[in-house]
């Protein structure tokens, strides 16, 4: 019954083509529109909330929600840490599914992307070398890749495909896993082979090379993988752990 009327209710915004922000019928329209009690009413937009459908706005009404992919990343994030205490390889299945992703979009890049965005991805390796070069305090050694500028380089990468709900899948695919990397593990690695692996990812699709870029983004996932299988370091870091 429950699931019914969710169901009723997202074919209200559907039928209607309410855009995100759009006011919903009130309770008492909603009761009577659809058959059912107030407290029916009540616990579908509160699961419909959840899901970010639609949003409650207590003393102002119904709205229809921002249809985000948090739901998402905070499902992705849980079952992965859930999975990790169990003793399972979640991380690495979470991992497994981002390459699957961006492997099989890094053929529709080469010789692709335009000029401007081509600038940008130089800036940005740039700025990993900088970033590597910098002494970070600790006993001398390279500083790391910032989180924020890889995240950069990834979302730039992929810009030119136009594809908004590709995007978001991404991002929610990167915060998943970030967020769980730096909760769960301090992964060893070279901040300098990070930044050679941007760059070969760059000169690969700049050049056109199908086989050169798919060679270098798995390259890049396997360099990964390889230290998400290492023995962990003991301690935490709120540096970037590469991507």
């Amino acid at each position: 019954m429950a699931r019914d009327i969710q169901e009723r209710i997202k074919k209200l915004i559907i039928d209607q083509r309410l855009p995100s922000g759009a006011s919903l019928p009130t309770e008492p329209e909603l009761m009577e529109r659809l058959g059912v009690s107030r407290n029916s009413v009540r616990e579908a937009l509160k699961a419909l909330q959840a899901m970010g459908i639609v949003e409650i706005r207590h003393g102002f009404g119904t709205y229809v929600g921002p249809m985000s992919m948090a739901p998402m990343i905070e499902g992705l994030t849980f079952r992965t840490v859930a999975g990790h205490y169990r003793g399972e390889d979640s991380l690495l299945q979470l991992l497994e599914l981002r390459e699957a992703v961006e492997t099989g979009l890094i053929a529709r890049l080469a010789g692709r992307i335009p000029d401007a965005d081509l600038a940008e991805l130089d800036a940005l390796v740039d700025r990993m070398d900088s970033e590597t070069a910098a002494d970070d305090g600790h006993n001398g050694r390279p500083g790391a890749v910032h989180t924020e500028t890889d995240r950069a380089f990834h979302a730039t990468l992929y810009r030119c495909l136009r594809n908004p709900l590709l995007g978001e899948v991404l991002e929610a695919f990167w915060d998943a896993f970030h967020n769980v990397r730096t909760d769960l593990v301090d992964v060893p690695h070279d901040p300098k082979v990070t930044c050679r692996q941007h760059r070969e990812i760059l000169d690969a699709v700049r050049s056109g090379d199908v086989l050169r870029a798919e060679r270098a983004i798995r390259e890049h996932f396997g360099n990964i993988r390889t230290r998400l299988t290492a023995p962990a370091s003991t301690g935490n870091s709120n540096r970037s752990y590469d991507r």
